[in-house]
């Protein structure tokens, strides 16, 4: 490998390992987070219908 390649390489997997240490650190770091959650439960047609009856 020319030294080109391994400086890209190199850079590339630093960049990778350094966003996703950053996402993680962000993630577990972040206080009271889970007050902006916003829900995942649809409410669909049939099922309101459903509560009609």
């Amino acid at each position: 490998m020319t030294t080109a390649g391994l400086l890209v390489m190199l850079l590339s997997v630093s960049t990778v390992v350094f966003l996703f240490s950053w996402c993680i650190w962000k993630v577990l770091t972040t206080p009271s987070e889970t007050d902006t959650l916003h829900g995942t439960e649809f409410e669909t047609p049939d099922v309101r219908m459903d509560k009609d009856h």
